[in-house]
């Protein structure tokens, strides 16, 4: 088989695949091709073993199908494991000719983004997959017995899902009762109920997340100093805050960032207080200032 003919395959297995649903129609104008040839290579994949689902017109490949955990489990990858292996194939000398054909790779699958239909291996799994189901079919739910850590209480949330965050640690949702988008964590949920038809998806949008796995609609800029042992223990927790780090000296670091809130880097600032400073951030230093007389009293 030819690489251009290869290449068309694994898109359209893509598109097949992910949580946006298309017709025949869609499909062809993404790929430039005729539906002649979409249907063509659509019957390749169920020659193949695959189970092909139409319904109202979109199609798609059905997770029942034999290789389909396998396949999805092959191309996924997190923010963090792309922002990994991106950072590793840049290491690698720019007159060797892998370089390029790495990245290209790398960007074509990451891009899509295939996460909500991969079967997760966790005591969590049936409510990731049941949140999977309803994101690709646009249904609402109810989260039964939620626990928040904001209100401190364990009650039932009706909620529109549309996203997953990495690892499907977290899910993003139109929350029915505020009527804003807001991150639910699949652990804290003992199960899901899913009702009727999204009715609120114009107001579907992901929110920012900062570098410690916070979110919300407000963002704080922090500037700290980082000694070597902080700075490194920074990334390694924390992949992404490597983008924001500047090198200062041979073993000083300037980290400038926004949080969506203090908590997640007062925990990592108090945990190694001897090796960071707080650099031009009152709020910020006000913040970790009562929460240690707190811890303290």
């Amino acid at each position: 088989m030819d690489q251009p003919k290869m290449e068309r395959l694994l898109r359209l297995m893509m598109l097949l695949t992910g949580s946006t649903r298309y017709t025949i129609s869609d499909i062809a104008d993404k790929l430039e091709m005729s539906e002649r040839t979409v249907y063509r290579y659509i019957d390749t994949f169920r020659d193949a073993g695959f189970v092909i689902k139409k319904k109202d017109d979109y199609i798609r490949i059905d997770k029942a199908s034999h290789y389909f955990k396998d396949i999805s489990e092959l191309v996924h990858f997190t923010e963090e494991e792309a922002y990994i292996l991106k950072s590793a194939i840049d290491s690698i000398d720019d007159i060797n000719l892998l370089k390029h054909n790495l990245k290209k790779k790398l960007y074509s699958v990451y891009d899509y983004r295939i996460l909500a239909e991969i079967t997760v291996k966790s005591k969590n799994g049936k409510i990731v997959q049941s949140l999977a189901d309803a994101i690709e079919n646009h249904k609402q739910v109810t989260l039964q017995s939620y626990h928040s850590s904001h209100s401190n209480s364990v009650a039932d949330r009706k909620v529109e899902p549309f996203a997953f965050t990495t690892n499907f640690i977290q899910v993003w949702c139109f929350d029915m009762e505020s009527m804003t988008n807001k991150l639910f964590k699949t652990a804290r949920t003992g199960g899901v109920e899913t009702g009727g038809p999204w009715q609120h998806e114009a107001q579907h949008k992901s929110g920012y997340m900062d570098v410690f796995r916070f979110s919300s609609d407000q963002q704080f800029p922090v500037t700290l100093r980082l000694g070597m042992t902080a700075a490194n223990l920074l990334t390694e927790e924390y992949p992404l805050a490597e983008r924001e780090l500047v090198k200062e000296s041979d073993d000083k670091w300037i980290f400038d960032t926004k949080v969506c809130s203090y908590i997640g880097i007062c925990r990592f600032y108090v945990g190694l207080m001897n090796d960071i400073e707080i650099v031009d951030s009152p709020d910020f230093k006000r913040f970790v200032d009562n929460y240690l007389q707190e811890y303290h009293k």
